[in-house]
């Protein structure tokens, strides 16, 4: 596994820890998926997306790798910033028998992108939000996905904003560094249009919303 770099990375690493890594292994084991990760997986098993090789940045505890799997992804790489995370998701592959079919790279995508291959399908499931600057973390994962891209995000609403907002404010009280985002749908629809994308799925909750592009080339 290669070190975990960047000021990001520290702040993440810490913030999602052993006992939050926990509590999501667990959830996951006894639950399935979160609700994104359930959209994700359905939308890209709609539109013929789910075969060759994964890259899931920010893979928390593994879910959407694993559901992929299970689904015809071949094999996947699963990349995050939190050390503990990625003991949760180790667990998980041990568990499923998977420890073939995944790799687990502990990183800020952004400072080890340069090291990671290229797949077929890149994800981030809830990623993008915890990133105070989207365009260096889209660029890199766009510019990783040989044919499809598929992300979640929250909706640039002002109610989802004020919720952000509330809960930002309880972990600066509690003296945490970490902060999540509400980034410019319309900025982060133009980074991906821009490089070679177009959208063809889109599913929103009341607060995420959720995409899957695929490179002009390859749309039917």
């Amino acid at each position: 596994m290669s070190a975990c770099c960047s000021t990001y990375g520290n702040i993440a690493g810490a913030h999602f820890d052993e006992k939050i890594a926990k509590r999501d292994l667990e959830n996951y084991r006894k639950n399935g998926p979160g609700p994104t990760a359930r959209l994700l997986r359905d939308m890209l098993l709609e539109t013929g997306a789910v075969d060759g090789t994964l890259l899931d940045v920010g893979s928390g505890v593994g879910a959407l790798s694993f559901e992929l799997l299970e689904r015809g992804i071949d094999r996947a790489t699963a990349v995050d910033a939190s050390s503990a995370y990625l003991t949760a998701a180790g667990q998980e592959a041990t568990r499923r028998d998977r420890l073939r079919a995944i790799e687990l790279r502990h990183g800020d995508f952004v400072h080890v992108a340069s090291r990671i291959p290229p797949a077929t399908l890149v994800t981030m499931d809830r990623v993008i939000c915890c990133y105070p600057t989207f365009e260096s973390l889209l660029k890199e994962a766009v510019g990783h996905a040989e044919r499809y891209f598929a992300y979640s995000y929250p909706r640039d609403l002002w109610h989802v904003r004020a919720a952000i907002a509330g809960e930002n404010g309880v972990r600066r009280l509690r003296g945490s560094q970490f902060r999540a985002f509400v980034h410019p749908v319309r900025q982060m629809t133009h980074t991906i249009d821009h490089a070679g994308f177009c959208l063809v799925a889109r599913r929103e909750t009341w607060q995420w919303s959720a995409d899957v592009w695929v490179r002009r080339e390859h749309a039917r």
